[in-house]
Parts: C-alpha cells; structure tokens; sequence
C-alpha cells in the first residue's frame, strides 16, 4: 500500500496551491479518503474527507468556503485544492484512507492508510 502526497510548497497568504495523493496497493474505489495537517508542536488535525465514490464531501470549519477535496478513481488520486491560503494553515498535509462508509470519518483511529506528508508553507 501507498500514497505519494505531492503539490505542497511555499506560497504567500491570498495564495492557492493543489495537493494531489496517488494511491495504489489496494482498491483505491472501495475507501473513503480524508486529508489531515500537522503544524508544528500540534496534533494531527482533520481538514476534510470524500465518500468512496466522491459523491459526499466535508470539510473542516476551519477551511470550510477555501478547501474544497475531489478524487478521481480512474486515476487513483484524491486531491485538495486550496484558496485563500493563511499563515495559520502552514502544517505538513497528509492524505490517508478508510473504510469507514460515508466520508464522514474525521478520526485519525479511524483510517487505515496513511502517506508521508507534503510540507505546506504559507507567508505572511
């Protein structure tokens, strides 16, 4: 099992960045997937998730209206598109899976399978 978490970087606040997450191993379709972050010092926090089928999604308040999560299952790949960036959602971002039905899982417990990070910076 894999996934590769690609996009991150350093970018000013107002900014945008897309993180990509290409999984393979298992059967990519059959998972919920969620994205998490890691600012320094912190816990592993939830930032949002898709259903198996991308048909629901959900969001973190705290990005809610700037982050929207989307995957497509031919290729494997859910992704995070991130708009009007803050300093505050500098963390290192994590892509995982579950197969928690729904897309509703917000737990770290709750997933499987996790990648290794892509570092996001963002500039005041």
């Amino acid at each position: 099992v894999q996934l590769q978490a690609s996009g991150g970087g350093l970018v000013q606040a107002g900014g945008s960045l897309e993180l990509s997450c290409a999984a393979s191993g298992f059967t990519f379709s059959g998972y919920s997937m969620g994205w998490f972050r890691q600012a320094p010092g912190k816990d592993r926090a939830y930032v949002a998730s898709i259903s198996a089928s991308g048909a629901n999604a959900y969001n973190a308040r705290s990005v809610e209206g700037r982050f929207t999560i989307s995957r497509d299952n031919a290729k494997n790949t859910v992704y995070l598109e991130m708009n009007s960036l803050k300093p505050e959602d500098t963390a290192v971002y994590f892509c995982a899976a579950t197969t928690v039905r729904g897309g509703k899982a917000i737990r770290v417990p709750s997933y499987e399978y996790w990648g290794h990070g892509t570092q996001v910076t963002v500039s005041s």
